[in-house]
């Protein structure tokens, strides 16, 4: 394949807008501190390219206007922190056409790959100061059907996924003629940045929070298993799109909350049940040992958990990944509602005051790099420090975010998911926006290629 570089240019916002330094909360600063990529496939349109171009790079000056952070850069603060420099550097917005068709890409329901990456994500030069490096790049790809591609690459440090899932359909609105719907908020003083006081002291125990006490894997018999840091990094790692139909998701939360003893307020969500499921298998399928511990962090958006609530137009990182763990023997020899039990009670654990003093404990530390990970570099390392993999999972949920649906004016995509990131134990749960009247998901994951087919065959067999 051969992609041929039409247009690259700086795009700024339509009007002057607010400039200096603005201050980020601890969870802006915590967690994947790099960029990461979405990509959306659009089918063939009677929309010349041209048009598409100028309508993307008009409204995306005019959405900055709005979302003007988006358009600064990132500095580096004494503490390992960061600052966000509000100075209208701009957006890189990047034109191009590819001699291969969107079937070149839509196998197994789009799985991302690394030529898909190469191809059609928006390059950064990771190698640059941090100073210099836009936090927002756009990729705009005409394939050779007719069909597009749309590649956008976000700083971490600057949006969580509800963040950048509310810039996206706000840009999709003023591509299409119409006002804005749900201005940004950018007020960080929930999190106690600024002169506002948090309401409570740091009065809970976090030293398992936020991946810093992960649990390691345990030496075992077979053959197959690393023993040493240079020998897990040669493992590759794969990654792969499951769908289940709603009958077949439906049947693992009927599963979950039938074989349940427990008293429960509310019965058992899709996530909570598929959570489980997923833990469960990925476990089954590492072989782990009964006595090896395993964890499942789970992702909980903090806004509408504080008291009062943040709105979801909140601007910035409001997500925590609390995590459940248990004995691997202990989560398989137990119904599956043992382990969704598990995943629940760490969601019911961030409740307001856990996450005020969380937040205290966060900017109590001195030195957050501790806290900090890459998704380049979070391939499988047999747990510990602030990464996942072997023993242990993470699975984030999409399902509620409006990541899909996105119409700039020629149409919803076809299809919308992550870039290619080779993560151990890394799962995301989407909508088929493809098949609204099915209601099926798709689960996408990543785990070490020797570990995927069985982890198949039980995650559909184990149903």
């Amino acid at each position: 394949m051969e992609l041929k570089m039409k247009q690259k240019l700086m795009v700024t916002p339509s009007k002057p807008t607010w400039k200096g330094n603005q201050s980020l909360s601890v969870w802006d600063q915590i967690g994947c501190t790099t960029h990461t990529s979405v990509i959306y496939f659009y089918a063939p349109n009677t929309t010349p390219f041209e048009t598409v171009t100028q309508t993307l790079i008009d409204s995306l000056s005019h959405t900055l206007l709005h979302f003007y952070p988006l358009a600064g850069r990132l500095r580096n603060l004494d503490n390992s922190g960061f600052q966000l420099e509000c100075n209208e550097d701009g957006a890189v917005f990047v034109v191009a056409e590819l001699n291969a068709d969107l079937s070149h890409f839509e196998k197994d329901h789009f799985t991302p790959t690394p030529e898909s990456n190469r191809f059609l994500i928006p390059y950064i030069n990771e190698s640059l100061p941090i100073h210099e490096r836009p936090l927002l790049l756009v990729q705009l790809t005409k394939l050779s059907c007719g069909g597009l591609s749309l590649g956008i690459t976000m700083s971490h440090v600057v949006v969580d996924g509800v963040s950048a899932a509310s810039f996206t359909t706000e840009w999709a609105r003023i591509a299409r003629g119409l006002p804005l719907q749900n201005a940004p908020l950018f007020d960080k003083k929930a999190f106690g940045v600024g002169d506002c006081c948090v309401a409570n002291p740091h009065q809970f125990d976090h030293s398992n929070d936020f991946c810093n006490k992960m649990p390691f894997l345990l030496k075992q018999s077979n053959a197959a298993a690393p023993t040493t840091t240079e020998e897990r990094k040669k493992m590759e790692t794969t990654l792969f799109t499951l769908k289940l139909t709603k009958e077949q998701v439906q049947k693992l939360k009927n599963k979950a909350n039938n074989n349940d003893q427990d008293r429960r307020s509310r019965p058992y969500t899709c996530y909570e049940a598929l959570t489980a499921h997923i833990w469960r298998c990925s476990v089954k399928a590492r072989k782990n040992l009964n006595e090896q511990v395993t964890a499942c962090l789970v992702s909980v958006d903090l806004r509408q958990r504080l008291q009062p609530p943040l709105p979801l137009s909140y601007f910035g990182n409001g997500a925590f990944q609390p995590m459940a763990s248990c004995e691997a023997g202990e989560l398989l020899c137990k119904p599956l509602s043992y382990g969704v039990s598990k995943v629940r009670s760490v969601i019911e654990m961030v409740t307001n005051d856990y996450i005020m003093s969380a937040t205290e404990f966060l900017k109590s530390e001195k030195d957050l790099t501790k806290f900090q990970n890459s998704y380049e570099s979070t391939s499988s390392n047999g747990g510990g420090g602030r990464h996942w993999g072997n023993p242990n999972i993470i699975v984030t949920s999409w399902l509620n975010l409006s990541f899909e649906g996105i119409d700039f004016g020629w149409g919803n995509e076809i299809h919308f998911g992550l870039a290619y990131e080779e993560i151990d134990g890394g799962f995301l749960i989407l909508r088929d926006n493809n098949n609204d009247a099915d209601h099926s998901v798709f689960v996408n994951g990543g785990l070490l290629l020797q570990h995927f087919e069985a982890f198949k065959n039980y995650f559909y067999n184990d149903i």
